[in-house]
C-alpha cells in the first residue's frame, strides 16, 4: 500500500504538498477505513482551483513512466509550477508486510525523468541522474550481476531493472510493480477520462450486454433512486445498445441525466476494477443527491484492500457517521490536512464535523 506521497513544482504545487497515510489516529469508530494500519478511505475538500484533481494527476504520474496503461496527455499539460520551479519532484513510500519501498524523481517540463532513485529498507538500490548519466549502481549489481548497465537511452531505470531481472511475487519490487498497475483515476463525468489500470476502455459502451449485467445495473439505478428501466435492443445496423424503455425506449447515452450517466461510469469501473490498488475518484459527486454520495462512499468502504481518495464540495459527507476525522483533508495552496491535525480542539465521535467546517474551525 501507499504509505506516503510528496510533489512539490508539479502544476500550482509550488510548495511541497504531503499525504501521511500512516498518520492513524486512534478512533474506534468506522475502522474500515484503515487497513493495514494505513488510511485507505480519504475525501479531500477545498476551495475551488485549489489543485484537488492535481493532486490526483501528481499521484497517479508514476503510472507513465512504469507502465503501459493509459494516461491521457492533456491532462498532464502545463506540467510544471509557472513561478518558480523547472522541474517537478516526486516521492513514493511503498508499505508491503515488513518492506519500505522509498520511490523518488524529478522530471522536467515535458515529463521526461531527470533523476530516480529507489531504496528498499533503507538499502539503496540505486540513483541515477539521466543529465550527468551517472549514479549509484551497488544494489542493482547485488540483486542482479549479469543485468548490463547502460541507462543512456532509458525512460526509466526502475523499469529496466524490474522488466530485465527475473524476481519473486514476493519481493518488493514485483510488489510495487503490480499495485502502480493497478492504480486507477477516473471521472464521474460524460467523457469518461481515466488513467492506468486498463490500455482502453473498447468496453465501456457494450460493458452492460456483455458482461450480463443489465439487471445489476438496474438495481443499482432503483437503489439510487432512479426508476427508469433498461433494455437492450438490436438496432437496424445490427448493432446492441442501451436503451431507457419507458414506454418509447430511447438510446441510453443520448438521454440520460448527467447524474444517471455519472452512475454507469461509476458502476463500469466499479465491476470491472475491483482490485484495483488505489482509486482517485476526481470530483465523485459533482451530479449525486447527497444521500445517493453517501452510499457511493458506504459502498467503497467495502472495497477492504483498495485505497480510495476522493474529491468532493459536498460537506454533508462530513460526519463521523459516514468516516473519521483523520480521513477528511482540507487541500489548501500551501498544505493538505486532515480535519484532526487543522484544529486544536479534540475532535471526537459525537462532533458535528460539518458545523465546524462551516464555521471556519478548520481554518481553510
Amino acid at each position: 500500500m501507499l504509505k506516503r506521497f510528496e510533489v512539490e513544482g508539479f502544476k500550482n504545487f509550488e510548495k511541497k504538498i504531503i499525504i501521511d497515510f500512516s498518520d492513524v489516529h486512534d478512533y474506534k469508530f468506522n475502522t474500515e477505513c484503515v487497513t493495514n494500519g494505513l488510511l485507505s478511505k480519504i475525501i479531500v475538500y477545498g476551495r475551488n482551483s485549489v489543485g484537488k484533481t492535481n493532486l490526483g494527476l501528481a499521484i497517479f504520474d508514476v503510472v507513465s513512466h512504469l507502465t503501459d496503461r493509459n494516461v491521457t496527455p492533456e491532462l498532464y499539460d502545463y506540467y510544471l509550477n509557472a513561478d518558480t520551479w523547472d522541474s517537478a519532484k516526486f516521492r513514493y513510500v511503498f508499505e508491503f508486510e515488513n518492506d519500505i519501498v522509498d520511490y523518488k524523481y524529478i522530471k522536467d517540463k515535458k515529463r521526461n525523468l531527470v533523476y530516480e532513485e529507489i531504496s528498499i529498507n533503507n538499502v539503496l538500490l540505486f540513483n541515477y541522474n539521466y543529465g550527468t548519466k551517472k549514479g549509484e549502481y551497488t544494489g542493482i549489481k547485488a540483486l542482479n550481476p549479469s543485468l548490463i548497465l547502460d541507462f543512456e537511452n532509458l525512460d526509466s531505470v526502475l523499469r529496466y531493472i524490474i522488466n530485465n531481472t527475473k524476481l519473486e511475487d514476493a519481493h518488493p519490487l514485483k510488489k510495487v510493480m503490480k499495485y502502480v498497475s493497478s492504480m486507477l483515476w477516473f471521472r464521474n463525468l460524460d467523457e469518461n477520462r481515466y488513467i492506468g489500470y486498463k490500455t482502453n476502455t473498447k468496453d465501456y459502451l457494450d460493458f452492460i450486454f456483455e458482461n450480463d449485467t443489465l439487471d445489476e445495473f438496474q438495481d443499482f439505478l432503483y437503489n439510487a433512486g432512479i426508476n427508469d428501466k433498461l433494455s437492450v435492443k438490436v438496432d437496424i445496423d445490427g448493432v446492441k445498445r442501451l436503451y431507457l424503455n419507458n414506454g418509447v425506449p430511447m438510446p441510453f447515452l443520448k438521454i440520460a441525466s448527467s447524474g444517471t450517466k455519472a452512475l454507469y461510469t461509476f458502476f463500469y469501473w466499479y465491476k470491472t476494477a475491483k482490485d484495483v490498488s488505489f482509486m482517485f475518484i476526481d470530483e465523485f459527486d459533482a451530479y449525486y443527491h447527497y444521500e445517493l454520495s453517501e452510499s457511493i462512499v458506504k459502498l467503497l468502504e467495502k472495497m477492504t484492500n483498495t485505497q480510495v481518495i476522493l474529491t468532493s464540495h459536498n460537506t454533508n459527507l462530513l460526519s463521523n457517521r459516514i468516516m473519521r476525522p483523520d480521513c477528511y483533508f482540507i487541500l489548501t495552496k500551501d498544505k493538505l490536512t486532515s480535519l484532526v491535525n487543522a484544529t486544536d480542539r479534540e475532535l471526537r465521535e459525537g462532533h458535528n464535523l460539518e458545523k465546524l467546517y462551516m464555521s471556519g474551525e478548520f481554518n481553510e
